[in-house]
């Protein structure tokens, strides 16, 4: 009986414990714009998984497997022999003009975060022209506690809001501004 009561006792005791010692969350960046163009024009410009040439911050993309689930493309940055990153579309849909993929591969340092996933969505806007929605769900680059300023929540939610706005500033650039 005491044996029972003392496992009891210490079981309740570390429980606090445990709830200190979580980790990192999962952080959630969604930015859109709206663009003159038509749905369909921009999905002609964004649709195509294997061409992420409207985006400044991309030199090149190669790739495999077109559109369908399971693609994958490298993204080369900034310029011949730059950083890379991997990833895998998830789901494709010309009809609903969306697309979803993961990173598979990427160094920190080059964006820190880890377990990163997207989803590219057009949609038409009252009055005409479109809305383009960027959206991601990540955890940041160091998976532990205490991380390095460089690698926190706030640094990984601020380089993906980075990367994010870069494209859809070349996009209104490309398909015009709503209302312009």
């Amino acid at each position: 009986m005491k044996r029972r009561t003392f496992l009891s006792v210490t079981g309740l005791a570390l429980i606090p414990a445990i709830s200190w010692a979580h980790g990192p969350t999962r952080q959630k960046v969604t930015l859109t714009t709206e663009v003159a163009a038509s749905p369909e024009e921009v999905w002609e410009g964004i649709g195509n998984f294997q061409d992420m040439s409207w985006h400044p911050a991309v030199f090149a993309t190669n790739g495999e497997g077109g559109n369908e689930i399971d693609a994958t493309r490298i993204l080369t940055l900034g310029q011949e022999g730059g950083p890379i990153i991997a990833e895998i579309l998830y789901k494709h849909s010309p009809e609903k003009m969306s697309y979803s993929y993961r990173i598979t591969e990427v160094a920190v340092e080059v964006l820190p975060v880890t377990n990163y996933s997207s989803h590219l969505t057009v949609k038409p806007r009252d009055g005409g022209g479109s809305i383009i929605e960027w959206r991601g769900a990540f955890y940041r680059g160091y998976p532990n506690n205490e991380p390095p300023e460089n690698l926190n929540d706030e640094a990984a939610v601020a380089a993906v809001t980075g990367v994010y706005q870069a494209g859809l500033d070349a996009l209104a650039d490309r398909f015009g501004a709503a209302g312009s």
